[in-house]
């Protein structure tokens, strides 16, 4: 049975007389032929179609035939961030800051089929096919990986390929991060009590968290591989009392970082070098903590990493893993186009089962593991809603195309947390020593 829901606006020849051009469909048309049913968000462009409700209140618009052709030659998220990032895409009733509402409405609202075949031709006809020509993309956009591999780079996380990955997503600006990230500085999953929490103190309590795991005490020697802008570091020297180390591939991070450190008064506890966490001290520390750099170092390459890690740590010591984990094991290990070429470039994540196994098969005992899926969507609302209350001087810093960008990907990261198609884990183990002593006692000795 054929759908009534569809644009029909294709005519026949007679016999005889030469064939005429399709008439030119509009953006509803092309909306039309791959939606199964009316969208509940209020479509409209430049042509003067729509689509939609029109008391809907949240709207697309598309303001440019670039942004069609950004949207029709990079089908899926691709496209869509393209022309949104240009401004060749519009999004009426939300912030840039915050499109969270715009999203959540799409996934929910927007059902998407593939059109026939003869469908489509008389659309690409009609459209004419210079319209499928790609426009180029916008600035903020990375390079695809195959460009990335041939342009010298070297393979998907060699040394300085993995520099430059860090370097594209982590080193937009300093004063760009202090004004989403809040004073804590922290680019990391928070941990709420409950959701008064304001998100200072659900990032102190995810330090509290990673510290009572890690069971450090005054003197020990703490290393934190991908410290960012020292936060953890900081936060086990002046609440703990913990010789910390921090190392990060940005220089930026680091410069920030041990600022802060002397800044505070913690210079004879607390260190964050520019480093490769490849290339840390081989001393033998008493904890390691590993926040939000899984991410970053390729599934294949984790028993290397947890080698390394494992390499550092003495008899007994533990290794605190957090980091975000794909909901489905049966999902690719690589990120979406969008997150690959705007957000983070190399980025690949496993489904929890898989890190554990890694974990374990790398000679650590695995003591405790736990989701804090939701608590990352409450994290990154927070980002959004300091994105959005310090908009203009975020765009005067980094330029409205990046400012999108961090909005967007905050957002959707936020939608795909709460509909568990992401997820956050902490996976705790120790370098329990061959005649099976760990240090760890029978039940876990911190705060839940």
């Amino acid at each position: 049975m054929t759908s009534t829901y569809r644009s029909s606006n294709t005519r026949g020849s007679v016999p005889g007389q030469p064939r005429r051009r399709p008439p030119v469909p509009s953006v509803a048309d092309i909306v039309k032929a791959v939606t199964t049913r009316e969208p509940t968000v209020r479509i409209t462009a430049y042509d003067g179609s729509a689509v939609g409700p029109e008391d809907a209140a949240v709207g697309l618009h598309v303001a440019t035939g670039r942004g069609l052709s950004y949207v029709l030659t990079a089908p899926g998220d691709l496209g869509l961030a393209r022309a949104y990032v240009s401004g060749d895409l519009e999004v009426k009733g939300v912030h840039p800051g915050d499109p969270y509402e715009a999203l959540r409405r799409l996934a929910t609202g927007l059902q998407l089929r593939v059109p026939a075949a003869g469908e489509a031709l008389r659309l690409v006809r009609g459209l004419g096919w210079e319209r499928l020509r790609p426009p180029p993309p916008p600035p903020q956009e990375a390079t695809p990986a195959w460009r990335r591999t041939i342009a010298g780079l070297g393979l998907r996380h060699a040394r300085g390929r993995d520099a430059e990955a860090i370097h594209h997503h982590y080193d937009v600006s300093n004063r760009f991060y202090e004004m989403v990230l809040g004073p804590s500085m922290t680019y990391t999953c928070a941990v709420f009590r409950d959701e008064t929490d304001t998100l200072e103190q659900a990032q102190a309590n995810k330090y509290d968290l990673v510290a009572g795991k890690l069971a450090l005490k005054p003197g020990q020697r703490l290393l934190d591989v991908g410290c960012g802008w020292g936060g953890m570091v900081r936060h086990a020297a002046r609440e703990y009392g913990v010789r910390a180390l921090g190392v990060t591939l940005s220089k930026e991070q680091a410069v920030w970082a041990q600022t802060a450190i002397e800044r505070e008064g913690l210079a004879h506890l607390a260190e964050v070098r520019y480093l490769d966490y490849r290339d840390a001290p081989l001393e033998h520390f008493d904890a390691v903590s590993s926040i939000g750099l899984t991410e970053h170092i390729g599934v294949k390459n984790y028993p290397r990493y947890l080698g390394a890690l494992r390499d550092r740590l003495k008899p007994g010591g533990r290794l605190l893993n957090h980091c975000i984990t794909r909901s489905d094991s049966r999902a690719s290990h690589k990120p979406g186009a969008f997150i690959d070429r705007y957000v983070f470039p190399d980025g690949e994540l496993a489904a929890p089962g898989r890190l554990v196994s890694a974990v374990h098969d790398a000679a650590f005992e695995v003591q405790h593991e736990e989701n804090l899926r939701l608590h990352y969507a409450l994290t990154l609302a927070g980002w959004n809603r300091n994105l959005v209350a310090n908009w203009d001087e975020c765009v005067a810093e980094v330029g409205l195309g990046t400012a999108r960008v961090w909005g967007l990907y905050m957002a959707g990261s936020r939608l795909a947390f709460e509909r568990n198609e992401i997820q956050l884990h902490q996976i705790l183990g120790t370098k329990t020593t061959k005649d099976g002593v760990s240090s760890y006692p029978l039940r876990p000795d911190w705060t839940p």
